[in-house]
């Protein structure tokens, strides 16, 4: 899933670096594994500053110095498969030719892969494409055409932005959209326009770039270094487009509700899924009357409030807060041990006994993964005195693997794999669960320019077809994370542990490129 966010600005005397740091910012919760910036000067130097953790620890002050130029990318990484070595943090560099794939790529193009990471194999793929023009020097032909036979070897989720030393800032995105990338400029007071590349239309907003729209799916953009009223960004559509597919789990989760993400708002989607999700719920009751069967509404932050409070609008039921977050910790169901998940959640929520006690709750969330994270909300909510607790999710049952950047769970750990719904309530420990239904979902994201949705998770049909031999691989990294990570913490050395799992360990660091100065470990 990931943050990707790029800048170029008009004077070349500015320095990007601090844009791209506030960014980020906005960016933030798209990300919270590792973040990293690359700038370029005016000579073509590239300059680096990316490690492990959020963004305002990695970018300190001293470090942020280094980053001279007035074009850069910013990436915030979110693990796929578990892993957080220092070295898979993005952006990744490559010094050729200009400054599933692994075997293609080793034996075939003889390119070296240092990480686990399918987005240092895209980038090899598109500099070993545009090596095949063979020019000391490339024109945005050139790169469009690189483009075109790289988008056509890979088939998956991404958008991407790129840069090439000296030359300028690219951004594509896949021929489904399953992932997000606007395009922004703004208008500077000598009349230049900078240009922006961004995950979510917030950033753009928030940083003044009030012209922008979406990259539509398998086009790209190339936007010079020096960019003038003669030398402007360029489109082209590199691939044909397939069926528009944007990820449904965007709306649901992931964007931030001041987003807007191919045209439909992020905030009146979760709007909608509350409404739909309070019809569903009224039918269930007898004379489809909720008077004495729920008391209360009561969100768990932070994600699902716009949904709860429009259910109970809906519902005309009260709303009520009745779990204070301690906004310090982190993301629950992305940490990869359960039982610190399990703990964590106590860390991070706390049931105030007044909402509570006496009463029939409906706890409304934005989805139910593991299930872990709700049946220890459900006890804190029991604990805390509540009658009954009943749960509801904006989102249909989640009974397959996320192939397209959400690090959910391998499809058995799901708690709605092969359960019906009274089966899940009684594993979470609920008096009863909704869940919304599919095609209200979708009708809640809908807009003139889509109505179909990448919703692989829910129905097992992924919009790039069977992906048997990528999630087998998926949840074989992330076994091996896994012991490892126990070998490391001293847990267990014992018959789990195969001699394999030592052989290709991920290194610490990254060996990419280092700049004199401070650095961060």
């Amino acid at each position: 899933m990931c943050g990707i966010l790029a800048v170029v600005l008009a004077n070349q005397k500015n320095n990007v670096a601090p844009e791209l740091f506030e960014g980020a910012m906005f960016l933030q919760h798209r990300g919270q594994d590792a973040a990293g910036i690359v700038t370029c000067g005016a000579r073509g130097r590239f300059y680096q500053c990316k490690g492990n953790g959020m963004a305002r620890d990695v970018f300190t002050q001293s470090r942020m110095m280094n980053l001279v130029g007035n074009m850069g990318i910013t990436h915030l990484r979110y693990p796929t498969a578990g892993s957080s070595a220092g070295s898979e943090a993005q952006p990744f560099y490559v010094n050729s030719p200009y400054g599933i794939l692994r075997k293609y790529l080793d034996e075939t193009v003889h390119r070296h892969i240092n990480t686990d990471s399918d987005s240092e194999l895209l980038l090899n793929i598109f500099a070993s494409e545009l090596d095949k023009s063979n020019k000391s020097r490339v024109n945005n032909q050139d790169l469009f055409a690189a483009l075109t036979s790289t988008m056509s070897t890979i088939r998956g989720a991404y958008s991407c932005v790129a840069m090439l030393a000296g030359y300028g800032v690219i951004g594509f995105r896949d021929p489904n959209g399953i992932r997000p990338l606007l395009f922004g400029e703004r208008t500077n007071e000598d009349g230049s326009v900078d240009y922006m590349l961004a995950s979510e239309s917030v950033v753009l907003k928030a940083h003044g770039y009030n012209v922008f729209r979406d990259i539509n799916p398998g086009e790209a953009v190339i936007i010079p270094k020096a960019p003038d009223a003669n030398n402007k960004p360029e489109f082209r559509q590199v691939v044909e487009p397939k069926v528009f597919s944007p990820d449904i789990f965007e709306y649901v989760y992931f964007a931030r509700p001041d987003s807007v993400l191919d045209g439909v708002s992020v905030y009146r989607s979760r709007i909608e899924m509350g409404n739909r999700l309070a019809t569903k719920i009224r039918k269930s009751f007898p004379n489809h009357d909720v008077l004495g069967e729920i008391d209360v509404v009561i969100p768990v932050p932070d994600t699902s409030r716009t949904s709860a409070l429009q259910c109970a609008v809906s519902l005309n039921v009260p709303y009520r807060e009745g779990f204070v977050k301690n906004r310090y910790i982190g993301r629950t169901f992305i940490m990869p041990n359960q039982q610190e998940r399990r703990s964590s959640v106590r860390r991070k929520l706390n049931a105030m006994e007044s909402e509570f006690k006496g009463r029939n709750v409906l706890l409304v969330d934005d989805s139910i993964v593991r299930g872990t994270t709700s049946k220890e909300i459900v006890q804190m909510a029991r604990e805390a005195g509540a009658k009954t607790v009943m749960i509801a999710s904006c989102a249909p049952p989640i009974r397959f693997n996320h192939i397209y950047g959400i690090d959910l769970a391998d499809t058995k750990a799901l708690v709605g794999f092969d359960r019906t719904e009274d089966e899940i309530a009684e594993v979470i420990g609920a008096d009863k669960v909704f869940y919304q239904d599919l095609q209200d979902l979708i009708d809640c994201c809908s807009s003139e320019k889509t109505s179909t949705f990448e919703v692989g998770v829910f129905t097992g049909q992924y919009i790039t077809g069977p992906e048997d031999n990528y999630i087998q691989e998926l949840e074989k990294i992330r076994a091996q994370n896994q012991r490892l990570k126990e070998v490391k913490k001293g847990l267990s050395v014992d018959a789990c542990i195969d001699a394999s799992d030592l052989v290709d360990v991920k290194a610490e660091v990254d060996i990419s490129i280092h700049n004199a100065g401070d650095h961060h470990p």
